[in-house]
């Protein structure tokens, strides 16, 4: 709780003690109220100092009666080599006031955020609460207008402290009570870490399971996209029993034999602490770090590389090692207000078996959770074009493997709306705990020979997304 001081106390308790004291140890050190500056309260004080913060404060602007105004701009993240870019769009920060007022936030420099068209239909998250997940609620009247993110929120007595972000923040500590969970559950084979990052923080790994099929998921390669979390953590805790002391059910325990699992909850810690959109401690998006490739100036740019992208240079090795039969990747997307799997069309091995695979995974996870679909998505890659730096196509070509990236909205969810908290913390790890349904479902033909999809389900035939 935060004290406020009248002015005047304040005044006279500077006067108090800047008098000269009588004592000979200070005797000399006294000093003229003269030359005291007044004292002036702060009506409105923006931070973003803590864990996943970003912001910075341009301006407070007074209007009539208890209407303020706040300008407000999003730090970009540090220049990304490869794209020749500094990519910004996530923003998170707290707002503390003095008194009873309404105040019009606005965050100037949206229109250059990495992609200023995805603010069309954006909601703004608030809460008094920073780390309760479900605390969070959509302030609805934002907008975007004349290349500017403003929203209107009225502050009371009981609302003098908020916070404000493009999405809930899922902090290092929680990271790090997640890993210890896992570490604590019988379930879990063991917690390993992968390496080191830029910043010096472990590359968490959890192994689970002794199947013979090998079943890898990461998530987070871009920071801001903290829905990817969220879901990490609803996979790890359904799969694991942390919420009832390792107990499972009768299709958990079924898939710890079909698979072993590796688990990678945060791809780069480093840039989520930074409070980043995409970009690791170096300025690296990680989701094109997966192999050498050429930058926008035509010259070749290595990577992955331990200078760089320590982070997938040491996934990517574990991979090698122990071989890959399945691979997701999971993601949050700006743009479009859907779930949806996107798959790799655009690899050399892109065939009938990896098209019915993907397809088989796409309907057993829409029939999972009806917050998937598979009509809408990113337009596919032409064949043989694609981007072999993007993680999910790097693996699919490398092992011959099922491959797919899952994308979740910012914004709230078209086929399952919630307009006071859209696409939500608990969403998302709900959505991340029905993915184990989808995997037992494509496990048994990952890799069989022959027309195996012809005992296939209707719903799992293959959809060109749009």
């Amino acid at each position: 709780c935060t004290s406020w001081v009248p002015i005047a106390k304040l005044s006279r308790n500077l006067q108090r003690s800047s008098q000269p004291t009588t004592t000979s140890r200070h005797r000399s050190r006294s000093f003229s109220t003269a030359s005291a500056k007044p004292l002036t309260m702060q009506i409105v004080s923006i931070s973003d100092g803590y864990d996943g913060g970003n912001i910075e404060f341009v301006e407070h602007q007074k209007k009539e009666g208890d209407q303020s105004k706040v300008i407000l701009r999003i730090k970009p993240d540090p220049y990304t080599p490869l794209e020749k870019t500094h990519h910004s769009q996530y923003f998170s920060f707290r707002s503390c006031v003095t008194e009873p007022q309404t105040i019009d936030y606005v965050i100037e420099n949206a229109d250059k955020a990495s992609y200023p068209d995805a603010w069309e239909g954006s909601t703004v998250f608030t809460t008094t609460s920073l780390n309760d997940e479900n605390s969070w609620t959509r302030v609805q009247n934002t907008v975007y207008e004349n290349g500017s993110l403003i929203w209107t929120f009225q502050h009371t007595t009981t609302t003098p402290n908020c916070y404000f972000a493009y999405f809930p923040p899922y902090s290092y500590d929680r990271h790090l009570a997640l890993i210890d969970k896992c570490t604590q559950s019988p379930r879990t084979s063991c917690v390993m870490s992968l390496g080191k990052t830029l910043d010096g923080r472990e590359m968490d790994c959890v192994k689970a399971g002794q199947g013979d099929m090998i079943c890898w998921i990461i998530h987070r390669q871009h920071p801001g996209e903290n829905m990817a979390e969220f879901f990490a953590e609803g996979l790890l805790t359904q799969l694991l029993g942390l919420d009832s002391a390792g107990s499972v059910d009768g299709l958990v325990s079924k898939l710890l034999s079909m698979y072993t699992f590796y688990i990678v909850p945060n791809m780069c810690p480093d840039g989520a602490v930074r409070g980043h959109l995409r970009t690791n401690a170096a300025g690296s998006n990680l989701n094109r770090e997966w192999t050498t490739s050429i930058d926008k100036d035509g010259n070749s740019y290595e990577a992955p590389t331990m200078e760089r992208s320590p982070e997938v240079y040491h996934v990517l090795q574990k991979m090698d090692e122990t071989g890959v039969d399945a691979f997701m990747d999971i993601h949050g997307d700006e743009e479009l207000p859907y779930n949806f799997l996107a798959g790799t069309e655009g690899v050399e091995n892109w065939d009938t078996r990896q098209k019915y695979l993907f397809g088989a995974l796409s309907g057993a996870l829409c029939r999972a959770n009806p917050d998937m679909q598979k009509e809408r998505g990113y337009e596919p890659e032409e064949s043989y074009k694609a981007m072999m730096q993007i993680c999910s196509n790097q693996i699919a070509s490398r092992f011959n493997c099922l491959a797919a990236t899952l994308e979740m909205p910012f914004k709230d969810c078209k086929t399952n709306p919630d307009p006071e908290r859209g696409w939500s913390p608990a969403r998302a790890k709900k959505l991340g705990a029905s993915v184990l349904h989808a995997l037992a479902y494509v496990h048994p033909y990952l890799r069989q020979e022959g027309e195996f999809w012809k005992d296939f389900l209707p719903d799992d035939e293959y959809v060109r997304p749009v």
